[in-house]
């Protein structure tokens, strides 16, 4: 019966999967840069969809053959009326000739190559090389993952886990077993029927009755079967639980009446960016939203992005409450904590000391990472007093945006990829 296999994935007409697929693969370098471009110019509310990117074409040249200038060579070319053999001919006015190339004001041009990629393409180029850092698994959840593990052999079994040599080896065994003691009787009678047959002709009852013997355990020997369903071993294997990478995420965003709509709107955009990479890189992670001004407090994705409560500044509210919740409900030994601050850096100088001191003692020992951003270029009383901990604490990080285009290559810089460089 012949097979046969239909390929029913959607693609526009004229189009070639195949070929996409194989270009995205050998131009990744390139597309990844051109999609970094393309980012700094998009709203980040409309960061999920499709981007036509465009390549320079001396980044997607192919490799040719061709005759080098050296060698001789004969070559005839078309006579003229205006030229003679050795005249120089002047260089034509607006620059060297051809066409194809686009005009420009420095003498150099080139071709540029416009390719569109999907949503799903741009989304996987954009996040590809981001990760939380210090990832650990540590705990087996109330669902927790399985995977098959090896668990000796068995006697039953499909034919796929047949252990074929395990198996041979138990035939070669079982032969040898129920073979060695006829081999060595089979042996004996051997060396009497030479010495018999060394004495006579061979025909006396006595040297028929060895050949009858030998001719026994010869038919004995030949009945033990090569390969015996007792020999057969399957490969068995066990279910056993795995650890899950079980994470917490803590955004907190201060929305005080310093924070003004420009830097709302810079933090807004900051963990719109981080909540779509984590729903599109985690299925198994937990966000927790805490606005502060003077007073913290948990609220849900739609009141942290849209609600618009305000009032003073007290950055410690935010880390006290953010210590509770990690305390009672996320242990240390079965989560991995992650936690995102975006403030302006203006509070209560005497209670930015306050949050130094929350954060040294008692929140960065229970966290993995720690990303701290200033939507604020001047350095304010909390930034000053967060920098003490940069040298104690690794695993604390701290950035400054001030502008909308510098968003994406911050957030790059504090999650990506451990050892990749940005």
């Amino acid at each position: 019966m012949a097979l046969q296999i239909i390929d029913r994935r959607l693609a526009g007409k004229n189009k070639s999967i195949g070929n996409r697929e194989r270009f995205l693969r050998r131009y990744k370098e390139q597309i990844a840069d051109a999609v970094r471009r393309a980012v700094s110019g998009r709203d980040i509310r409309s960061i999920e969809g499709a981007e036509n990117i465009t390549i320079p074409k001396k980044d997607i040249s192919e490799p040719s053959f061709h005759h080098g200038p050296g060698g001789i060579r004969d070559t005839v070319h078309p006579g003229n009326t205006d030229h003679m053999r050795g005249d120089h001919i002047a260089r034509p006015q607006g620059g060297s000739g051809g066409g194809g190339s686009q005009a420009s004001d420095s003498g150099e041009g080139q071709d540029d190559f416009v390719f569109t990629l999907t949503k799903e393409e741009f989304m996987q180029l954009f996040f590809e090389d981001l990760a939380l850092p210090h990832l650990l698994r540590t705990h087996i959840g109330e669902n927790p993952q399985w995977k098959s593990r090896r668990a000796g052999y068995s006697q039953d079994g499909t034919p796929n886990n047949l252990a074929v040599v395990r198996s041979m080896r138990g035939a070669l065994g079982r032969r040898i077993a129920l073979g060695r003691a006829p081999q060595r009787e089979l042996e004996v009678l051997q060396k009497e029927l030479d010495a018999l047959l060394a004495q006579d002709d061979g025909t006396s009852e006595a040297v028929a009755e060895l050949q009858r013997r030998i001719d026994e355990l010869r038919a004995r020997l030949q009945r033990i079967p090569y390969l015996d369903p007792i020999d057969l071993r399957f490969r068995a294997h066990s279910k056993v639980p795995v650890p899950n990478s079980q994470a917490v995420m803590f955004c907190l965003m201060d929305v005080s009446g310093s924070m003004d709509q420009e830097r709302k709107d810079l933090a807004k955009r900051f963990f719109i960016l981080l909540y779509l990479f984590l729903t599109r890189h985690y299925d198994k992670i937990d966000i927790v939203f805490i606005r502060h001004h003077t007073q913290a407090a948990e609220v849900n994705e739609d009141q942290f992005f849209h609600s618009t409560e305000s009032g003073g500044t007290v950055v410690s509210s935010a880390l006290v409450l953010l210590n509770q919740i990690i305390r009672t409900r996320y242990p240390v030994g079965d989560w991995n904590i992650y936690v995102a601050q975006a403030s302006d850096g203006d509070n209560f100088s005497s209670d930015s000391g306050n949050c130094r001191t929350l954060l040294a003692e008692q929140i960065l020992p229970l966290v993995r990472y720690f990303a701290y951003v200033q939507v604020a270029q001047q350095e304010q009383n909390l930034w000053e007093e967060y920098s003490l901990l940069l040298e104690q604490c690794p695993h604390f990080a701290m950035r400054k945006v001030s502008e909308a285009n510098e968003i994406y290559p911050v957030f790059r810089d504090l999650f990506k990829t451990e050892g990749v460089a940005v």
